[in-house]
């Protein structure tokens, strides 16, 4: 593909106002959420949704999230169902993705559902996100803002050191505090975890008052993040690490000696908004191996633990360092 620019914008109206010219004449445009940064294309246009698998390396089979600015855009888009709602008063704005069944002639592209009869649904909170989304006026693809397969943004800095030169423009604002992709949740059928985020699968179940099912890695992807190998630095990624072994970069959490500690109290929600920025650190360094203190497999650890497992899978190719 040839290179283009990549512009930085401020999150101003005079920033926004170009991003938004970008995005609808087709070009993409990387944008903070709350969760981590996307890489933003016209939801509606065939030729911008197919230009975010060739930024990134996706594979086609991978569907991508409509973003869009609230439940009525949401509602338009698919078949809105009691549950839809039910989670969307809860949660929207914010982390959390509902896959519903697509509305006939809802104007999206049939790429961002990889051939899907669903698509994946979410209003941001973050206010920069929203801004964008309210002057585009219509959803938005976006994607995780990074190459395929390695480790999500969450600094307009990320983006730029993995996509300056594939995507016309980043805005930059700021550092997201989240730090995990959002959580899916599937609502065609039975209600099923296809993703776990922040907000986990005993909060879906009692804002639902109804079981939720998990997806098994073994069956179809429905769902963005569900690759086995997925989020990966260049290094080796060692899990459950409770020594260190020479040559070894130690990412810790807990009171543990360390490179970098997710969270030195053991607080959760801190080590998930610092686990994509330390593991981008870390790989800087240019290690062959980065290694892992346990992370206990409860609440907000469980989607902590699928971000590292996915890292940690053996890659076919692995991507070189640049």
């Amino acid at each position: 593909m040839s290179e283009l620019t990549t512009q930085r914008l401020d999150p101003t109206p005079i920033g926004l106002a170009r991003a938004t010219d970008l995005l609808s004449r087709g070009g993409l445009v990387a944008f903070p959420t709350e969760t981590v940064y996307g890489l933003g294309a016209d939801a509606c246009n065939d030729h911008a949704v197919a230009r975010i698998y060739t930024a990134k390396g996706r594979p086609s089979f991978n569907p991508l999230i409509a973003h869009v600015a609230d439940i009525g855009a949401a509602q338009a888009l698919t078949e809105w169902t009691d549950q839809a709602e039910t989670l969307a008063q809860a949660f929207w704005p914010g982390p959390l993705t509902l896959v519903l069944r697509k509305r006939d002639n809802c104007g999206l592209s049939k790429l961002l559902s990889a051939g899907q009869d669903t698509v994946a649904v979410r209003v941001p909170e973050h206010p920069v996100a929203h801004s964008l989304l309210r002057a585009f006026g219509g959803p938005v693809a976006a994607p995780s803002a990074n190459r395929s397969g390695q480790i999500s943004p969450t600094l307009a800095d990320h983006v730029v050191k993995g996509m300056s030169g594939r995507i016309e423009a980043v805005v930059d604002g700021g550092r997201c505090q989240v730090g995990l992709e959002s959580t899916i949740i599937g609502l065609a059928g039975r209600p099923t975890l296809l993703r776990p985020g922040q907000i986990t699968i005993d909060r879906l179940h009692d804002i639902l008052g109804t079981p939720v099912f998990e997806r098994k890695d073994t069956e179809t992807i429905t769902a963005p993040g569900q690759l086995t190998s997925h989020y990966a630095p260049h290094a080796r990624v060692r899990l459950n690490a409770v020594d260190w072994q020479p040559g070894e970069l130690r990412l810790g959490f807990g009171a543990v000696a360390c490179d970098l500690n997710l969270s030195p109290s053991g607080d959760m929600t801190e080590a998930a908004a610092n686990l994509f920025e330390y593991l981008h650190r870390l790989d800087a360094q240019q290690a062959e191996v980065i290694a892992v203190s346990p992370i206990p497999h409860l609440g907000l650890g469980v989607a902590i633990n699928d971000r590292l497992t996915r890292a940690a899978a053996p890659r076919e190719t692995p991507e070189p360092r640049t």
